[in-house]
C-alpha cells in the first residue's frame, strides 16, 4: 500500500502464493475481519480459511514461536488457505520483520511502539530505498526464490507497494507522541491495544473497551489515523454482532474476531457444560 504501484506486467514475473485481496479491500474502504494465532498450529490457520476470514495475526510476541522454519509454514499455510498473514514480531528487530515478509507475510506487526524513532526502524527495515533500508536477497519466498523473469526493481518495488506496516498503539507513550508517529512516511495501520494501554496506565483491563478512556483513545486513534490515510485494527472481545457493528460504526478498519485459545476455550466450555448438565439430568 505505501510506495509506488507498480504494473501488472511486472506482477506477472513475481511467482509464488500471495493475497491480494486484503490490500483490495482496504483501499476500496470495505471492513475486514480476522483472528490471532497463539497456538503455532498450522490446523487452526488452515480451518480459517474455510471461514473467510481476512487475515491471520500469526503472535511471535508472547508465544513459543519464532520467526524461523515454523513460522514460515504458518505464513505459507495462511497464504494457500486465502488469508492474508500478519506476523507479530517481538519488537523493532530488523531481522525478525525482514525475515517475516521474506517468508511472504502480507505485514509486519510491531508491539510496544512509543516514539517517532521506533516508528521510522520499523519502516527503515520493512522498506526497500527510497523509502527504507531494507536488506535483500532474492532467495527467498517474498521473491519468488528468484524464478523465471525475476527482475529485482520490480521485487523491491512490489514490496514497497503492497506490504502492511502495522505498529501497535498499546501503551500511553504512543498517544504522547501520536501525532509524530502518525507523520512518519510508510505506515499503513496502527492496531490498538487496548489491555497493554490499561496496563500503561493502571486501569482495568477491559478488552470490551468500555471504559471511558479506552474509548477516548481509540476515537482519537481512529481519528488521527483516518486523516493522514492509516487504517486501524482492533480486537472484538467478545466476537459477537453486537460488538462487531459498535466498531464498525466506529470507523474499525479491521477488527480481530478473538483467537485460537479463546475458540478453543469456548468449545470446551460448552462442553463441559454439556457433561454436567448431563450428569445433573441422569
Amino acid at each position: 500500500m505505501s510506495g509506488q504501484a507498480i504494473t501488472t506486467k511486472e506482477t506477472e514475473k513475481l511467482p509464488g502464493p500471495e493475497n491480494t485481496k486484503l490490500a483490495s479491500k482496504l483501499k476500496n474502504g470495505e471492513p475486514t475481519f480476522g483472528a490471532t494465532f497463539y497456538t503455532g498450529s498450522t490446523a487452526a490457520i488452515e480451518a480459517a480459511g474455510n471461514w473467510g476470514l481476512d487475515f491471520a495475526f500469526i503472535d511471535a510476541e508472547h508465544t513459543p514461536v519464532n520467526v524461523d522454519a515454523h513460522m514460515e509454514k504458518l505464513v505459507l499455510v495462511a497464504l494457500l488457505a486465502g488469508i492474508a498473514p500478519l506476523v507479530r514480531v517481538r519488537g523493532t528487530n530488523e531481522w525478525d520483520i525482514r525475515k517475516s515478509l521474506e517468508f511472504g507475510a502480507t505485514g509486519v506487526i510491531v508491539p510496544q511502539v512509543g516514539t517517532a524513532e521506533q516508528a521510522r526502524a520499523i519502516v527503515r527495515a520493512a522498506k526497500f530505498p527510497p523509502f527504507g533500508r531494507r536488506g535483500g536477497d532474492a532467495s527467498c519466498r517474498a521473491a519468488g526464490f528468484a524464478g523465471p523473469g525475476f527482475q529485482w526493481s520490480a521485487y523491491m518495488e512490489h514490496e514497497n507497494a503492497t506490504r502492511l506496516v502495522i505498529p501497535m498503539a498499546e501503551s500511553y507513550e504512543f498517544f504522547d507522541n501520536i501525532d509524530e508517529i502518525l507523520d512518519v512516511e510508510g505506515i499503513d495501520v496502527i492496531n490498538f491495544g487496548p489491555a497493554d494501554y490499561s496496563i500503561s496506565r493502571r486501569i482495568s483491563i477491559d478488552y470490551s473497551m468500555s471504559h471511558p478512556e479506552i474509548e477516548e483513545k481509540l476515537a482519537e486513534l481512529i481519528e488521527k489515523c483516518h486523516a493522514r490515510g492509516i487504517k486501524v485494527m482492533a480486537p472484538c472481545i467478545p466476537p459477537v454482532a453486537e460488538n462487531v457493528s459498535a466498531l464498525k460504526k466506529k470507523g474499525v478498519d479491521m477488527i480481530i474476531m478473538g483467537n485460537d485459545v479463546l475458540f478453543l476455550n469456548e468449545g470446551l466450555r460448552r462442553a463441559r457444560e454439556a457433561v454436567d448438565t448431563s450428569a445433573k439430568s441422569a
